[in-house]
């Protein structure tokens, strides 16, 4: 949620701050706003609510500089308004702050320093910028009155600070703890951002910094100190991804283009981690230390989290693991009796998912060995778990995650396969993982080709009703939960996954008539039981879709999926569903990248 850029020392700060502001729609966000000083004396504050297009239009000409600050803001403190909006301003019209996180004191601290100040928002973030004036006009310099105020920030807070004071032109005050930032370091310039995916087209060698750092930034250095106030150095690391990677290209929609990657996203892990002859070329400390544990913990929300549903049944089939799968907001406060030798899975799009950062702290603390399967090299999760594996999906911009999702089903599939072959499994011998993904990438490019099919559906079903259901049995049941997600996020239509079997036991009382049901139907163990379940509510007038795997197709079945491994069906079965909450989206009128009250990664508990 929310998103910070800033600049110092280049010409056309306000063009870089917009562009980066664009590149983070993704995260989320209701306003937006900059602030720009032209090293004359003059700065500028502009600020919208809305999107990034209504921003832009509000700069006119004369909003010119060289160091400047940004950011996307999801309501939290106040409702999206232009007053809430970010930089927010000291009233003495010196300081300018951008924030994203939470602070968990911020009445008390108000209450206490700031009865007199008159307020014209009503986030927490007014009442930083605030402090910070109001020590320095108690005589403390900027910067030790910002590090006084961190000081005074209570422990559940979590923030990213981006300060600037006016009298001060050409400099960026910098303050982290749980939320990212990065500093970007350029040659006679500097860039500050919470994902270096943004400004790759200014620099692409990033500084990672530590909770607790205080920096300083000006165009010709980085001073950093750490949370004692000591100065260090941090480690710099390079990015390599194209700047242009994430551009939409010939799509309405970012999330569409998604959906087609996912074939090229699945053969690319194969290259990565499968070598010629089949073994698995996955870091062998990391394989070790997964042979030594007991039971896997996969910790995850929203979609990494089903995604965790389906590598369960995959890591318990093939490497013969117990594993459990838990949702990271309810683990990091209710962690439940653990195994003697657990390992800990984190499932990531982002790598930045604050309720998981707040599980890892709790493991490292611990002492227990973790890893993190993500999409974002870098990112926090990844930095501080003990391994990581990356997807390599390129940057996935539509909030609602598809290649994600199937990428991390493939990555826990070539490490159940690498697991099982250590433990000597009888059914790691005989699952060619290779092969077995090579067949679902195929059956996904076979399926994202059909698209017709799946749009006149969504026109004919979907288009104008209030709510649906996806229902299944075992493995489709976990298909079904991530189906319905994707439905309900992007359109708005009312969805819940339930296992078709508990229908009878009080679902059913919600079907009515053309109420849509969308079964899903791969498992040759389950497919008469669902296809008698569809039966009941099509005798209380349903309007039924079938997502049925070829071998067990009838004729009437809508949606055919080609064959694949029967572990591996959630990778084909998830894209008619995926297809249908887009165009669902899509002939409703809505931004399907941009659902509302969503962000792409959340980063605040």
């Amino acid at each position: 949620m929310c998103g910070i850029v800033g600049v110092t020392g280049k010409e056309n700060a306000t063009e870089i701050l917009l562009n980066g502001l664009k590149k983070l729609e993704y995260r989320g966000y209701d306003s937006a706003g900059i602030y720009v000083n032209d090293q004359k004396g003059n700065g500028y504050l502009v600020k919208e609510k809305g999107r990034i297009e209504d921003l832009r239009a509000a700069v006119g000409p004369a909003v010119k500089g060289t160091t400047g600050i940004g950011h996307t803001r999801w309501a939290t403190h106040g409702a999206p308004s232009q007053a809430n909006a970010h930089p927010q301003a000291s009233a003495d019209g010196r300081f300018y702050l951008v924030h994203n996180g939470m602070i968990g004191n911020f009445r008390q601290l108000k209450q206490e320093y700031l009865a007199d100040t008159k307020f014209v928002s009503e986030t927490d973030t007014e009442v930083i910028v605030q402090l910070i004036s109001h020590f320095v006009n108690e005589g403390m310099e900027t910067k030790e009155a910002f590090t006084h105020v961190l000081s005074l920030i209570d422990k559940t807070s979590s923030y990213a600070f981006l300060l600037m004071d006016k009298t001060q032109t050409n400099t960026l005050f910098v303050a982290k703890k749980k939320s990212p930032l990065l500093i970007g370091v350029g040659d006679g310039f500097n860039v500050v951002c919470s994902d270096a995916m943004v400004m790759l087209s200014e620099t692409h060698d990033f500084i990672e910094l530590t909770d607790g750092d205080v920096v300083t930034v000006t165009p010709s250095a980085v001073e950093i100190e750490d949370k004692d106030g000591n100065q260090v150095e941090r480690n710099q690391f390079h990015v390599d991804d194209d700047a242009t990677a994430s551009e939409k290209g010939a799509y309405d929609f970012f999330m569409l283009k998604e959906i087609d990657e996912q074939p090229a996203v699945i053969r690319g892990l194969q290259q990565t981690y499968i070598a010629q002859d089949g073994s698995i070329k996955v870091d062998k400390k990391l394989m070790d230390a997964m042979d030594k544990a007991d039971r896997l913990y996969i910790v995850a929300a929203g979609t990494s989290y089903n995604a965790g549903l389906v590598g369960k049944n995959i890591f318990e089939k093939i490497a013969g693991i117990p594993t459990e799968v838990h949702i990271a907001s309810e683990f990091g406060y209710n962690m439940p009796l653990l195994s003697e030798k657990p390992l800990f899975i984190f499932l990531t799009q982002s790598g930045e998912t604050a309720d998981s950062r707040e599980v890892l702290a709790k493991v490292n603390e611990l002492g227990y060995e973790s890893l993190t399967i993500t999409n974002v090299p870098n990112s926090t999760l990844s930095r501080e778990a003990t391994y990581t594996m990356l997807l390599n999906a390129g940057p996935e911009i539509a909030v609602a995650s598809t290649k994600a999702y199937t990428a991390q089903i493939a990555a826990e599939t070539i490490l159940a396969k690498g697991l099982g072959m250590i433990k000597g499994t009888k059914q790691a011998t005989e699952f060619d993982t290779g092969f077995e993904l090579t067949k679902a990438a195929n059956a996904i490019q076979s399926l994202v080709d059909q698209k017709d099919i799946v749009e006149d559906l969504a026109k004919k079903y979907l288009e104008t009703t209030r709510n649906a259901f996806y229902i299944g049995r075992g493995i489709d049941y976990q298909t079904a939960i991530e189906a319905a997600l994707k439905l309900k996020e992007v359109s708005y239509v009312q969805t819940e996954g339930f296992a078709s079997g508990e229908l009878k036991h009080g679902t059913i009382s919600l079907i009515e008539d053309k109420t849509p049901v969308i079964a899903i139907i791969t498992d040759q163990k389950t497919a008469s039981l669902t296809r008698s379940n569809e039966q009941e509510v099509i005798s209380r007038g349903a309007n039924v879709i079938n997502i049925v795997s070829e071998n067990l197709a009838t004729d009437g079945d809508q949606i055919v999926l080609p064959e694949v491994h029967q572990l591996l069906t959630p990778l084909a079965a998830i894209i008619p569903a995926q297809l249908l909450a887009y165009y669902t989206s899509k002939e409703r009128g809505y931004d399907v990248d941009k659902p509302r009250n969503l962000a792409k990664s959340v980063t605040v508990e």
